[in-house]
């Protein structure tokens, strides 16, 4: 009889006394995860606090996305970085430079490289891969696994240009939502920890507000991500992921 309820509980997806609760549809987890902070398009404004132990610096940012294959960034502050720009198109990624008027095209080698400086990476920021799409995953279950949460291993596919040996990150099992994601190198050693907090609601979207990287071979050194304002499904003009306004000044 018990096998029998256990069965039936399964099937039913209905949890009995005594029985580990059904894991979700791991794609679909994954799916949301990968386009938490996007939709067909998005508008953001960003603050991005870069914080070593000698210096710290803000870089005040507005951010426009069309699906998961165009990004444009426009930095608005310090005056230092004022102006500089960065577009994503598919595979291809550009920078734009205001002090010496010249765009830089990035090449896919440098996508793990510091953006700006700080603790996140190009392909951070603009998102060329895809959790989904560029890397296998599965559950698992850490040493001292926390109530309410799912686990899961992300590894890269062969031929992918990804220098992570794996990431692990942990999400609420209510909503999917991202807790921590833990960064390892090949030798299995983490390297950095990026943490979401601060959930807030943004327009029918609840997210975490704040991404905080932490480097765990710089000792002292952080990159903290706050969405100031975010509207999903804004409209966007075409030309906004366009060459010809890296130039622009709006």
């Amino acid at each position: 009889m018990k096998h029998i309820l256990l069965f039936l509980s399964l099937v039913l997806g209905t949890v009995l006394p005594g029985y580990a609760q059904p894991l979700p549809d791991l794609r679909d987890v994954v799916r949301k995860v990968d386009a938490m902070y996007r939709s067909n398009s998005s508008y953001s404004e960003i603050a991005m606090e870069i914080v070593t132990p000698h210096w710290q610096r803000t870089l005040e940012m507005k951010v426009w996305t069309e699906g998961m294959k165009k990004t444009f960034i426009r930095i608005l502050s310090p005056k230092k970085e004022q102006g500089v720009a960065t577009l994503r198109v598919g595979s291809e990624m550009w920078n734009y430079l205001p002090n010496v008027n010249k765009v830089i095209k990035i090449p896919p080698s440098m996508m793990m490289s510091s953006w700006m400086g700080s603790d996140f990476t190009n392909d951070d920021l603009v998102k060329e891969s895809s959790m989904l799409d560029d890397y296998n995953f599965r559950y698992v279950t850490p040493e001292k696994p926390e109530e309410g949460l799912l686990y899961i291993e992300f590894t890269p596919k062969e031929n992918k240009p990804i220098v992570w040996s794996k990431i692990v990150e942990a999400v609420r099992r209510s909503d999917y939502l991202p807790v921590w994601a833990h960064y390892y190198d090949d030798r299995g050693a983490v390297v950095r920890v990026l943490r979401f907090t601060d959930i807030r609601q943004f327009g029918n979207r609840t997210l975490p507000s704040v991404m905080e990287m932490l480097p765990q071979n710089k000792p002292g050194n952080k990159t903290v991500i706050r969405y100031k304002t975010l509207a999903l499904d804004a409209p966007v003009s075409p030309d906004t992921f366009s060459q010809r306004n890296l130039h622009s000044r709006e």
